[in-house]
């Protein structure tokens, strides 16, 4: 099999040249990272800000937001319903409360948030806290369109895990061009929202200015010069994965039905020149049938420049020699969303391990994570689905425990500690754990009874 002449989707032999040739383009869209041009001049962007502070960060938004502002302050944008905003469309804002309900239903159904446990054994009570991150920065992108959507997807669950300071950046442009973002940012009441993108953005959450508190976490998609902010400031603030270009890699057999294939493709390819739009079947007629759908689909698509390009660089139809082949190549791609469709794909539903999400069935399509479903859409990509998860109120948790043994228990464990330390040449952690071992003449806990009652009877 061939690649398909003149079409925007390539039907490829999975075992063919071509199609090994393409597996490993797939292979290595994640490894590289972001360019190191990028990465470079970013990091000098950030470096700028923390350096130059306010001053630096209005230079910045200059440059890159073409927005001029007298100050920072002015950077600081209102997310209460404005006098002067047209009005939301009733649809939409019905269609976003629905949303908002999914999502913080499904955290909220699996939330274990600020609390303490506790364990006791003989003398030893460990208590495991879980604290909320106290400032998040959310990061929502808004350079091609804006995303309100993203808004819901990071600040539901980053409040419903207690979060008290939620701060939004976002460009300028897109909160002024969007009154459906300004109204999902009411409606989920963030704490602060400035008119700030990119790298420059992500350095003034990080670090902060004059005008602007730094936070403790910055959460949230946005593209390569926003993920090699992240990567630069994460030695000094927690980071969350970096999300990349969307991904679909769909799983189709025998029946699955070409329109909805190639519509969820299309889906997925309008979003950036750099997405991921793949099929992988055994069914020859299948990729065939797929292949024209996305021509005829193509034709009056308002993105087609933006999905042809896509498709262009990472999309194909691989026909696998059987199912078998066919899960194992998505395996493989370890996309961000996979989907089956497909009776004989949907049945394989259990086999999969890497992937950020599955979609399963015709009537289950991306777009429905993308909006409505309830699980976060900001999902790992590049391959990072073989060990990374989607956001979640986890996210915005952190962990701590404290230790209390009892004078017994310290007696009953020094050894054991004395001895591993002694095995690992540490002598100071050896000589600590003796002195709990009660044969001492200490005032650490472990001390003999004797020393204890003698020492109650000399004071005064």
């Amino acid at each position: 099999m061939t690649e398909a002449g003149g079409s925007a989707l390539r039907v490829l032999a999975a075992g063919s040249s071509a199609g090994r040739e393409r597996l490993e383009l797939l292979d290595r869209r994640g490894r590289g990272g972001v360019a190191a041009g990028i990465r470079q001049a970013a990091a000098e962007i950030v470096d700028d800000v923390r350096a130059g502070g306010d001053a630096a960060l209005l230079d910045a938004v200059r440059r890159f937001d073409g927005f001029e502002a007298p100050s920072v302050d002015a950077l600081r944008l209102d997310s209460s319903p404005q006098p002067d905003s047209p009005a939301v469309d009733p649809r939409v804002a019905e269609a976003i409360e629905r949303a908002r309900e999914a999502i913080e239903a499904y955290h909220r159904a699996l939330l274990r948030g600020p609390g303490v446990e506790r364990i006791d054994r003989g003398g030893v009570r460990i208590e495991e806290r879980r604290i909320a991150v106290r400032r998040v920065g959310l990061y929502v992108p808004g350079g091609r369109f804006p995303y309100p959507s993203t808004v819901l997807m990071t600040a539901v669950p980053a409040r419903l895990a207690g979060v008290e300071e939620i701060v939004v950046a976002t460009p300028p442009q897109a909160y002024r061009d969007s009154p459906v973002l300004r109204h999902v940012l009411d409606l989920v009441g963030v704490d602060e929202v400035w008119g700030m993108g990119g790298a420059h953005a992500v350095a003034a959450l990080a670090y902060g200015t004059e005008s602007i508190r730094p936070v403790d976490l910055i959460a949230g998609p946005g593209n390569a010069w926003v993920a090699a902010a992240k990567q630069h400031v994460a030695p000094d603030v927690g980071v969350d994965r970096d999300a990349g270009p969307s991904e679909v890699v769909i799983v189709g057999s025998a029946g699955a039905p070409a329109e909805c294939v190639a519509a969820d493709l299309l889906a997925q390819a309008e979003h950036d020149p750099l997405a991921v739009a793949v099929l992988v079947t055994d069914s020859p007629d299948l990729a065939e049938s797929v292949r024209r759908e996305v021509d005829s689909r193509l034709a009056d698509l308002p993105t087609a420049e933006t999905a042809a390009a896509s498709l262009e660089r990472y999309g194909a139809a691989f026909v696998a020699a059987d199912l078998d082949e066919a899960v194992a190549l998505a395996e493989r791609i370890a996309p961000e969303h996979l989907q089956l469709i497909g009776e004989a794909a949907e049945e394989r539903a259990g086999e999969f391990r890497n992937a950020g999400a599955v979609f399963v069935g015709a009537s289950s399509p991306v777009v429905f994570g993308d909006y409505v479903a309830g699980p976060s859409h900001v999902l790992p990509t590049g391959g990072s689905a073989r060990f990374a998860s989607g956001l979640g109120t986890d996210d915005f948790l952190r962990r701590s425990h404290t230790v209390r043994f009892s004078a017994e228990a310290a007696a009953a464990w020094a050894g054991a500690a004395e001895i591993l330390a002694a095995m690992e040449g540490l002598a100071a952690h050896a000589a600590a754990a003796k002195l709990r071992r009660g044969s001492e003449d200490t005032g650490c806990a472990g001390v003999p009874a004797g020393i204890r009652a003698l020492d109650r009877e000399n004071r005064p």
